[in-house]
């Protein structure tokens, strides 16, 4: 049996939370398929490449990143429709990062053609299937959010109890009462005080906390 010519890709949705609103790292095509359009940062896989490797030499070339620095980073689906890549019949594992927004606008500093949205204000349509690889990490990252502390992974080292609920309103898209909300987190065992409090507020400076590791 004769099998026609197969690639396998990685592509990266890469979000974090910024300015109240989750958004993801996407690149401007300059390139044939989807020129001109925006997609996520991705590539084809090495034939003697594994596919972690691969998606973190995505993070390492196409999102910015120096190859020591950690980000949360989990296979999120793979991707196969037969039309998906007008070039040739594609797969692709699509991986799913989280970084908070000051180190990922540190990374994304070193170059020039990558933008971050806010999923909200995303109104045209992305490259390939990207839209749809999108969609799904939120998805993921939403259904993750009550029995996981996966969205401590989008605040930096030491965070205060507001900034904890805007991150997952943000992610959640709903508003929550603040002294529920504040309680479950203090009783959750994620969250440790550190004994500091703001220094950056015109109002009575709030505690800072980090993550129980």
């Amino acid at each position: 049996m004769i099998h026609p010519p197969l690639a396998v890709t990685v592509d990266l949705a890469l979000m974090t939370v910024a300015n109240g609103k989750l958004a993801v790292l996407l690149q401007r095509r300059s390139m044939a398929p989807f020129a001109g359009q925006l997609a996520l940062p991705g590539g084809f896989v090495g034939p003697k490449e594994t596919l972690d490797a691969a998606a973190r030499r995505v993070l390492v070339g196409k999102a910015g990143f120096t190859s020591g620095e950690g980000a949360w980073l989990e296979q999120l689906y793979t991707f196969g429709d037969p039309a998906r890549d007008p070039r040739m019949r594609t797969v692709t594992v699509a991986y799913f990062a989280l970084l908070p927004q000051a180190r990922l606008m540190e990374a994304m500093a070193a170059l020039t053609d990558l933008e971050l949205w806010p999923l909200t204000d995303l109104t045209e349509p992305l490259a390939f299937d990207h839209g749809n690889i999108v969609l799904k990490a939120h998805d993921r990252l939403r259904g993750k959010l009550d029995y996981t502390p996966i969205a401590f992974a989008l605040l930096p080292d030491r965070f205060t109890l507001r900034d904890i609920q805007q991150v997952h309103e943000a992610i959640s898209g709903m508003a929550y009462h603040k002294p529920a909300f504040r309680r479950r987190m203090l009783d959750s065992g994620w969250i440790k005080p550190t004994g500091q409090r703001e220094t950056d507020t015109t109002f009575r400076p709030a505690e800072l906390y980090s993550f129980v590791h």
